[in-house]
């Protein structure tokens, strides 16, 4: 769909806003708001500035892990209306307008609004791909982790102002079509939860019940697994593993991203879902490794997240490698592939988080590791089996990829179009009534 633009434009000689139509007024930030610091309001729900959503209820997201201090008093009240930044990412977009009345970090800055405007377009203007880049622009520190934004310059700010009428058209367009984009959004979100859960439950069907589905079958004497082909062996790690390490971090040397000839050191934030581990984030050196102080796993070994909120997780190592105390190894022995333990166990994550007494923080030691039963087929049925998977993980996969590459792009239309109809570049006053819409 293509927009009408505005008749005529003008140069405003702001590198990281270009031209706007020329009837836009544009005020220095400072005029609109007033920095302030309102503390002793510790019995308010708590706030967060997310890049992608604004400022929400804390306790309405479940990934963010920043715990909150133990002494609220001197966290700041928000109120709606007000700009909340989070003055060290704000180049990465974590700017909004409040909706909501609660207490943000003292950390963050406050701006109690001094204005007149619609706040609604006002937030989507600052919070725009141009006003991102502004935000850099007058960002200071070593590293980009470490920017701060400067309050002088910032309060200094062009804000674009267009008449009142058409800030409400704008936000009412805004509205109307970035909640159109995040349905879609949702949508493919939603089938990429579902995709992931079909190859989750297809995976244990397999490497419980196999690929004849007229088997005859016997029960497991395990309640939770059930029935399983007559023919194959209940056992567990213990008898299928030629030997269970635990890995270490070692004393003398720092694990870094890039060692000549460096031994892969894998931690929990290197397991992404696939089976395959192909990349760690950091290495050690084989004399770490040759001293004793790094745990060596060779290639094929099973490598299982043994502590903290992802307990569980499995990966195969494709090479030789390393790993910190948090993951176990399972070195399977000659009766077991390699790739059909790592599907067994990764189906397993329920079983071991019971099995560790996940009441606070679970550890599946060693010991606990060696208890997890398994159900295994003759080799040559789990060559069978890892094919079939394989092969279905990929479709799987494509299909996930798929929905991810449309996420992306749906995120980049609602981008390009909060900032063109934000920074003139199109015309949507007349797609949308200049009232402010019913929910």
């Amino acid at each position: 769909m293509s927009f009408p633009r505005y008749g005529s434009y003008k140069d405003l000689n702001v590198e990281w806003i270009g031209k706007v139509p020329s009837h836009w007024a544009h005020r220095p930030l400072w005029t609109l708001f007033r920095r302030t610091k309102r503390t002793g309001h510790e019995d308010e729900q708590l706030l967060s500035v997310y890049r992608d959503y604004g400022v929400i209820p804390k306790a309405s997201r479940d990934d963010n892990f920043n715990k909150p201090s133990d002494d609220l008093t001197t966290y700041q009240l928000v109120e709606p209306g007000d700009l909340v930044i989070n003055k060290m990412k704000a180049w990465q977009g974590s700017v909004a307008i409040s909706g909501h009345r609660g207490i943000v970090s003292p950390a963050y800055f406050v701006f109690e609004a001094n204005h007149q405007e619609e706040p609604r377009f006002l937030h989507y203007l600052l919070r725009s791909a141009e006003y991102t880049s502004g935000y850099m622009s007058i960002s200071k520190g070593i590293r980009p982790n470490q920017w701060d934004l400067d309050p002088q310059e910032h309060s200094r700010m062009s804000v674009l102002l267009p008449p009142i009428r058409e800030q409400t058209a704008i936000a009412n367009f805004l509205d109307r079509e970035t909640g159109k984009i995040d349905a879609l959004v949702e949508e493919q979100k939603r089938l990429i939860v579902l995709l992931k859960e079909k190859r989750q439950a297809v995976i244990a069907h397999m490497v419980t019940r196999g690929l004849n589905p007229g088997a005859q079958m016997k029960s497991s004497g395990i309640e939770w697994l059930g029935e399983v082909p007559d023919h194959w062996e209940v056992t567990t790690v213990r008898r299928l593993a030629g030997s269970i390490q635990t890995g270490r971090t070692p004393k003398s040397e720092t694990p870094a991203q890039e060692l000549e000839n460096g031994i892969p050191w894998f931690t929990p934030g290197d397991f992404d879902g696939q089976l395959h581990l192909t990349y760690a984030s950091k290495q050690i050196s084989q004399e770490c490794i040759d001293s004793g102080e790094g745990s060596y796993f060779p290639a094929g070994s099973v490598l299982v997240v043994s502590i903290g909120a992802t307990l569980g997780k499995v990966g195969l190592a494709i090479v030789p490698c390393s790993a910190n105390q948090q993951i176990n190894a399972v070195v399977p022995c000659e009766s077991v592939r390699g790739e059909f333990l790592a599907y067994s166990l990764a189906v397993k994550t329920d079983f071991m988080r019971y099995l560790s007494n996940a009441s606070t923080i679970g550890i599946m030691n060693q010991e606990k590791t060696k208890e997890i039963p398994i159900a295994v087929p003759p080799l040559s049925e789990q060559d069978a089996i890892i094919d079939f998977i394989s092969t279905f993980a990929s479709e799987i996969d494509a299909l996930i990829n798929e929905a991810e590459a449309a996420i992306g792009l749906l995120q980049e239309r609602r981008s390009s179009l909060i900032s063109a109809a934000v920074i003139g570049k199109i015309n949507v006053c007349g797609l949308v009534s200049d009232q402010v819409e019913a929910a």
